[in-house]
Formats: structure tokens, C-alpha cells, sequence
């Protein structure tokens, strides 16, 4: 005689795999380039956590330009790996911002209110003793599709 519970154990065990399988299938890394110590920014399921983003000129150079450039820059290359991600930027829900200055705080919420879209995201802003390649602005960002 045939268990009739054994078909339903079955298949929950094939459902229960296939969502293990997808879920694990959604964590990858975007931007990385081997070799290097981090990547761009990670999904994990319906999230995208992006890493520092400074703001560097066309030339990848960082200092000698203002703080104006820099977080326009930061918020472009933000917008880089959030969009390569599949993501949109009103998907962002978490900013944290990096700066060396706290007298440059102004300026960059000038450029920051203008770029980031309505809603704002939740954001701190810490100021730091530095940052890496002299840049006075670094930007990281937490994304959730909806």
C-alpha cells in the first residue's frame, strides 16, 4: 500500500529547493573586477547595497576639485551601479554620506536636494579624518526594489 502523504512530501521538498535555489541564485556582486578588494555594489534577494562611490573628475582624479564636482560625480557613479544592477534610483532607500569637511555640507545639499529624487531617502552624514585619494566626498547607498 502507497503512503498518500509521500507525493505532498515530494513536492514540497521540490518547492522548498527551488526557493532555496532562486534566492541563492539572486546574490551577486555587481561591478567587481577581479582582482580588486570589493565590488561595486552586491544584491542580495530584492536589495542592493552599493559601496563608496567618490566623485572623481573625468580624469579619475580626485583632488584639486570641489566639493560641488565631487558630489555630483559620487551621486552619477551611485546612479551607475544602481542602474547596472537593474535597479532605479527612486529604489533607493538608505544614503550614507562621507565628507572630510563639515564646512562643505551646505554646498553638497545644494547639489544632493537637485539630484536625488522625491522622496529622499534616510541619510547620515558622517563627517571623517579622510578619505581614500584626497577625495573630500564619498557616497554609499542601500536599494530595495519594490
Amino acid at each position: 500500500m502507497k503512503n498518500p502523504r509521500l507525493p505532498v512530501l515530494g513536492f514540497n521538498t521540490l518547492l522548498l529547493l527551488f526557493t532555496c535555489s532562486v534566492t541563492f541564485a539572486q546574490h551577486q556582486a555587481v561591478g567587481f573586477t577581479k582582482g580588486m578588494p570589493f565590488s561595486e555594489g552586491y544584491m542580495a534577494g530584492n536589495t542592493l547595497y552599493v559601496a563608496g562611490q567618490q566623485g572623481p573628475d573625468p580624469h579619475g582624479k580626485v583632488t584639486g576639485t570641489d566639493i560641488i564636482l565631487q558630489t555630483t560625480n559620487a551621486i552619477a557613479a551611485v546612479e551607475k551601479v544602481v542602474k547596472e544592477a537593474g535597479f532605479s534610483m527612486t529604489d533607493i532607500v538608505s544614503v550614507t554620506v562621507y565628507i572630510t569637511d563639515l564646512n562643505d555640507v551646505e554646498k553638497m545639499n545644494e547639489v544632493y536636494k537637485k539630484l536625488m529624487p522625491d522622496p529622499k531617502p534616510a541619510r547620515a552624514t558622517v563627517q571623517v579624518a579622510g578619505l581614500i585619494g584626497g577625495a573630500r566626498i564619498e557616497i554609499s547607498a542601500i536599494a530595495v526594489k519594490h
